[in-house]
């Protein structure tokens, strides 16, 4: 993938000319302070100080006369030239000096301050092992397409998005899902571009290749945010064109009343917005750092600044409250039946099936270590259950009014609780030998993320899904959502959604950003979860979030919070930086020197102080270590124990 034009190398050797230039104008300077100072008339110090002044304004009163400078730069030119002309070498010279360095800390700490996304850009790989008839050979990554197949040795970057053929390995998705803790894939697993093989060999079957990969989405969605202005930038930028002019009227005032030429220079020199003009930037800058190491895709600022606002959070329940993925709860054996023979009895048909709730009943089989019976004659019957032939006899895991049909008797058969539970009979050759129960279990740490939001006075958390009430009402209850609305169309969420905005609350709409499509268009802001690899998923929402956590949310309020307070806070700083030291420098109490090297020190501190942001969501990767694993594998349902009723809980 290009970079921009303007690349991180060309950055880099443009401040070391610039960095050059101030040292060599600098020394100038010091030999003529010197020279001054100790009296020694090796040199003209009036004429090396002009020399230094020289070396050091000319590229500040170039760039105001060429109109590529900004408030700061303009100001700033203004002040060298009235020193210049006046005669003010040394003063003039040093104006230039301290300016020079102020803007190269700010342009070596914004570059610091964008390192994590410049290393997302840069991390694409540039080589590919490609598999050949003959072998194999290198090649350069951006030359594969779709249908290749390609080798990833142990240690090497994925070049792009592909599934695995064969071979197992564990891979660090960090750059993508930001994810700290490394997954494993296996044949029929994806893999995406720019993450790290970290063990075994892999083959993999090429699916997308250069912009078309998650990574190079992602790319293009961090530049594209870093592009975007929010709505206090906009207003800076409007008030810019009306400041200096204002600051040169107040200086002509002053000079007319006081014909203090020294005075109205310190005046310039602090009038300087730069502080100003970095207060947003750089906070915003650092937060774009802060949520893409987590995974957090901001698409526009704009929406960085509304999530500070919202008041309301409604959630689809599949595969955003829940996993989206059906597991085995609880067994209810009849009478007579051990718990051992009705998940035997209900996994030997499921073997013939890719139902998804026949993978949960295969999933569980595994995990007790229980051997499946050698059957045939697998048939499913959709929309009602699964038929297997097997040495035991005929067994059939379905519906309960599948089962009725056939005259299977359930007279008798307590199946306890099954409210928010979906409900699998199984018989064998007509007779009922109990009921196994699945649920779509919710995230673990769903209910703590909506807590959170509690905390954070996010006083409407609803909850919309086309499943059934009951099943709505339990992920509704466990995740203490002050609403629900259940059996819902797509059309009706976005009702629900209209119908809160109406009533004047900001909405985020979360959802997985397939079918939810409608209500992601219709919040405020719009929140994909979970979304690697997604194209539908990254396109329908204004932010994306690369991994199904939902601790992300808060975090994303508690960043859009704290990026507000913190520009503020620069604003406040900086506007009060500049009317103190302003007045006092009007007053005569501070030298055009001093005022340069207070200048340096208020751009500092408004750099600095952006800067702490990007520490925000530390604890977040800190819970992410090993031993705080929360993805979906390693909450795989224990496996049940042979029982003759129903365990605890059912």
């Amino acid at each position: 993938m290009s970079l921009p034009a303007d690349t991180p190398d060309d950055d880099t050797r443009r401040t070391g000319r610039r960095i050059v230039a101030t040292l060599t104008g600098g020394a100038l300077l010091l030999v003529s302070l010197a020279d001054r100072l100790f009296h020694t008339h090796v040199f003209h110090a009036q004429w090396v100080a002009a020399l230094a002044a020289g070396v050091l304004g000319a590229p500040l009163v170039v760039a105001a006369l060429r109109a590529q400078a900004g408030p700061m730069q303009e100001l700033v030119a203004l002040a060298f030239a009235a020193a210049f002309a006046a005669g003010e070498y040394t003063t003039a010279g040093s104006i230039a000096f301290f300016m020079t360095i102020a803007n190269l800390v700010e342009t070596r700490t914004a570059q610091g301050a964008r390192k994590s996304i410049e290393s997302l850009i840069r991390i694409t790989p540039t080589r590919a092992t490609l598999l050949v008839a003959n072998g194999e050979r290198e090649v350069e990554a951006k030359d594969l397409a779709p249908g290749d197949r390609i080798r990833v040795r142990a240690g090497d970057n994925v070049p792009a998005d592909g599934k695995v053929l064969i071979g197992a390995s564990t891979v660090d998705q960090a750059t993508i899902t930001g994810e700290s803790l490394p997954v494993s894939v296996q044949p029929g697993d994806q893999v995406f571009g720019g993450t790290i093989n970290l063990t075994g060999v892999l083959e993999v079957e090429i699916t997308k290749a250069g912009r078309d990969t998650t990574l190079g989405q992602v790319q293009q969605l961090i530049l594209q945010a870093e592009r975007s202005r929010t709505p206090i930038l906009r207003m800076i930028d409007r008030y810019a064109g009306w400041y200096t002019p204002t600051v040169l009227m107040l200086a002509c005032v002053a000079l007319f009343f006081t014909r203090d030429v020294t005075g109205i220079v310190a005046f310039l020199v602090v009038a300087c917005p730069s502080a100003i003009v970095l207060s947003a930037p750089t906070a915003i800058v650092a937060a774009l750092s802060a949520a893409s190491r987590l995974g957090v895709l901001i698409k526009n600022v704009t929406d960085l600044e509304v999530a500070r606002s919202l008041t309301a959070v409604v959630f689809d329940k599949t595969g955003t409250l829940t996993t989206g993925q059906l597991q085995v709860v609880a067994l209810r054996p009849a009478e007579g039946v051990s718990g051992e023979d009705l998940l035997r009895s209900a996994a030997t048909p499921s073997q013939g099936s890719r139902h998804p709730v026949a993978k949960a009943i295969l999933a569980v089989a595994r995990q007790a270590h229980l051997e499946c019976e050698a059957a045939d004659g697998f048939e499913e019957v959709p929309g009602k259950g699964v038929l297997a032939r097997a040495p035991s006899g005929v067994l059939r895991v379905g519906r309960a009014s599948w089962l009725a049909d056939l005259g299977v008797d359930a007279t008798g058969l307590d199946v306890g609780d099954a409210a928010g539970l979906s409900l699998l009979h199984v018989a064998r050759d007509g007779r009922m030998l109990g009921v196994v129960k699945l649920a779509d279990r919710t995230r673990p740490d769903a209910a703590r993320a909506l807590a959170e939001l509690e905390a954070l006075k996010i006083h409407q958390r609803v909850m919309l899904t086309g499943d059934r009430e009951d099943v709505a009402r339990r992920v509704a209850g466990e995740m203490r959502c002050t609403d629900f609305k259940a059996e819902v169309l797509p059309h009706q969420k976005l009702e629900m959604v209209a119908a809160l905005k109406a009533r004047g609350h900001t909405v985020a709409v979360v959802g997985d950003g397939v079918n939810d499509a409608p209500a992601l268009a219709a919040g405020d802001i719009s929140i994909a979860m979970g979304v690697a690899g997604s194209d539908v998923a990254i396109h329908s929402a204004s932010i994306a979030l690369m991994s199904s956590k939902l601790d992300r949310i808060p975090f994303l309020i508690r960043l859009s919070r704290a990026v507000t307070s913190v520009v503020r806070q620069n604003l406040t700083f900086s506007a009060a930086f500049i009317v103190a030291f302003g007045t006092a420098s009007l007053a005569g109490y501070v030298h055009p020197i001093a005022a340069a090297a207070l200048h340096v020190a208020s751009s500092l501190f408004v750099i600095f102080n952006s800067a702490r942001l990007i520490r925000q969501g530390e604890e977040l990767e800190v819970e992410a270590r090993p031993g705080t694993d929360s993805s979906p594998d390693a909450r795989a349902v224990p496996a049940p124990a042979p029982v003759r009723s129903a365990p605890a809980g059912a």
